[in-house]
């Protein structure tokens, strides 16, 4: 017989808080520092929920760093800016899909089961990436490894609220969402540790980014090592033994007018810092290579390198049956330095994917009906073809084409691994100082004052980075107002739900906004793509950058409405 939910549920319930909120005598409480209120298991599962959401932000970070490179390389015929903005949908895509499925597992059949399956997903469709053939099985094993990235997060923060005494939560909450930030850190070392072996040709055949995921596939072994002795909480196990209430409902969650709302304004909240880091701030990794290709480039320029990518051109134009030797070489038009050569071989490629001959005429062609008329550029097509200058070997122009791009590419990772390092270690104080900031001040006044501070350092690094030295600033700045954010959410969701619908309702705001939040990346990449294009990188990133920083003021919108929840215990 089911007994009443009043009968059924507050004695079980009192006593499994009175549990794990008074470990030591309950006058000596709020003499203790909160780490003092922690038991050795307390310590395990915040350890154990901490590695996991560290290996899932690696596993995000390494997508990050890994893009541009993997885009240029398995895009094909779509543009790689809008090519980047697409794939990063289809993975936040899955992650949120993941967020919701999992989320509903966690409070039905156990937080602690669902965890592991989670970070078995997600590193194991991590390692696969590494084997992508083509953009679209590219995207697909994205998608299913957002899905376990997206069901970690919620079930990881609500095993750790549960668990932890009340006047501990926050704190440990805190310190589990700043793991991210060593995640992240990770991924950058990842990088910049391959930039050096990528310059000396150990990697053979894979580029970095198949071995950045490579890496990304070994969080798999921390699910067979926790699995035994990971417990569910015992808030959890009370609610499903008594039977009183439905696990894991989005009815019983949409049903209840006051669940409705929390749910409604997290799901704002969650959006617009989604939005934010994913659709802005982790394209500061683009932004950086963009601005930084350019310097690099004109250093390799000094020497004899444009004449280089000439004598390429000359042969093509001489000889255009040597084109397959020469594709397989030299994959992507920026490979060549020099714009004019670089622009007679895109034409060239056009001709060829169209089945047309390559001839000076039609390569003038080409060039003219793509707006460079000869107007605004001489036609100097006809004059490289008939010159009679010494051209070298083609196998010695490859092979300098070649190592010369090695070099480039490897000093573009090592800065890319240094703009993620850099950020994450703003990310890391900035969830640090929010975790102090709403102990003091409360939930919606921090919230309000770090939807500022990160609109304005968006738009600063977005707008004005544009030397080395920007990096070592504006960078770690943006990184602490944009990622203290998502230190809020994990210490906030878990507040404003009930037990049975904790890792539901943290799931939904926190994932159902990334369906919302993503078509950001793709909005981000077709701005810079087609409407800012024509200004060319890295200005069109820019411009793309400052006018998607809109979405913070989103956030900032809601908050009148969201409860304030500091000092409160967690709903039961």
């Amino acid at each position: 017989m089911r007994l009443p939910p009043d009968t059924a549920r507050r004695p079980m319930e009192t006593a499994t808080m009175f549990h794990e909120a008074t470990p030591g005598p309950h006058a000596d409480l709020d003499a203790k520092p909160w780490y003092h209120l922690l038991t050795r298991y307390h310590w395990f599962v915040l350890v154990v929920a901490a590695l996991g959401w560290l290996f899932d932000t690696m596993d995000q970070q390494l997508f990050n760093l890994a893009r541009g490179p993997a885009m240029a390389e398995l895009g094909g015929p779509i543009n790689a800016q809008f090519a980047g903005g697409l794939a990063t949908m289809i993975f936040m895509l899955g992650w949120a899909t993941g967020g919701v499925v999992f989320g509903i597992m966690g409070d039905r059949f156990g937080r602690a089961k669902t965890m592991v399956l989670t970070i078995l997903i997600y590193s194991l469709f991590t390692g696969l990436s590494a084997l992508s053939v083509s953009f679209w099985d590219f995207c697909v094993y994205r998608f299913i490894t957002g899905l376990g990235v997206g069901g970690e997060f919620a079930v990881g923060v609500a095993l750790v609220a549960e668990v932890m005494p009340d006047r501990a939560r926050p704190h440990a909450l805190g310190w589990l969402q700043a793991s991210s930030a060593f995640g992240n850190i990770s991924a950058a070392l990842v990088s910049m540790g391959l930039a050096p072996l990528e310059a000396a040709g150990a990697l053979g055949e894979y580029r970095p980014w198949r071995w950045m995921f490579i890496v990304g596939a070994l969080p798999a072994l921390l699910a067979l090592v926790i699995r035994r002795r990971l417990k569910e909480p015992e808030r959890w196990q009370a609610l499903r033994n008594a039977g009183s209430v439905q696990l894991g409902s989005l009815r019983e969650l949409f049903g209840h007018p006051l669940w409705r709302r929390h749910a409604i304004i997290g799901l704002i909240l969650a959006t617009s810092g989604v939005v934010g880091l994913w659709g802005i701030g982790f394209f500061s990794f683009d932004l950086v290579r963009s601005v930084f290709r350019q310097t690099f480039e004109a250093e390799l320029r000094q020497g004899d390198e444009d004449q280089t990518d000439q004598d390429l051109i000359r042969t093509l134009l001489q000889n255009p049956s040597v084109l397959p030797s020469v594709k397989e070489r030299i994959r992507n038009p920026n490979y060549l330095l020099e714009p004019e050569a670089r622009a007679i071989f895109r034409a060239i490629l056009t001709l060829d994917k169209e089945g047309k001959a390559v001839t000076p005429q039609s390569v003038q062609a080409v060039l003219e009906a793509d707006g460079r008329t000869p107007e605004s550029r001489p036609p100097q097509v006809d004059l490289l073809a008939a010159s009679t200058e010494p051209i070298r070997p083609l196998d010695e122009l490859l092979g300098r084409i070649s190592q010369r791009n090695k070099t480039l590419e490897s000093r573009l990772t090592w800065w890319a691994g240094v703009n993620g390092l850099l950020l994450n270690i703003g990310a890391f104080f900035g969830i640090y100082s929010f975790k102090n900031l709403t102990q003091a001040i409360g939930r919606r006044p921090a919230f309000a004052v770090t939807f500022l501070l990160a609109l304005g350092s968006t738009v600063l690094v977005f707008g004005w980075l544009s030397h080395f030295w920007h990096v070592f600033w504006m960078v770690p700045l943006m990184g602490f107002c944009q990622i203290a954010l998502f230190g809020g959410y994990a210490i906030y969701f878990p507040e404003l739900f009930p037990t049975h619908l904790r890792s539901t309702g943290t799931s939904f705001c926190y994932n159902v906004g990334r369906y919302l939040a993503a078509p950001g990346p793709l909005l981000l990449g077709t701005l810079a793509a087609t409407v800012f294009g024509s200004f060319g990188e890295p200005a069109s990133w820019r411009y793309a950058g400052i006018t998607m920083s809109a979405f913070f003021l989103l956030g900032l919108a809601v908050l009148p409405f969201a409860p304030e929840t500091k000092g409160k215990p967690l709903p039961e």
